[in-house]
């Protein structure tokens, strides 16, 4: 988590259940609901920047034309198939 010292705070309603998970947690780690929701947003960002990077790329391959053949896809089926 970074640690800044400009922060600005963020309200959000929870689900009862999703609120109880969070109590629960932050007994369970000593950690406050602060830190947990950091740290889940920082996770959840990075891994959707990741995708949408890849799916980016993946893009841009496709506009190159830079396809699999059809023995490439073939043999990938082959492999994986039950």
């Amino acid at each position: 988590m970074n640690n800044t010292t400009a922060e600005k705070p963020l309200n959000v309603r929870l689900p009862k259940e999703l609120a109880a998970q969070l109590d629960a947690l932050t007994k369970a780690t000593g950690r406050t609901k602060s830190f947990l929701a950091v740290e889940a947003l920082e996770a959840y960002i990075d891994q959707q920047n990741w995708q949408i990077a890849e799916v980016k790329a993946g893009i841009e391959e496709a506009d190159r034309g830079e396809f699999a053949t059809d023995a490439e896809m073939k043999a990938i089926f082959a492999k994986y198939a039950n």
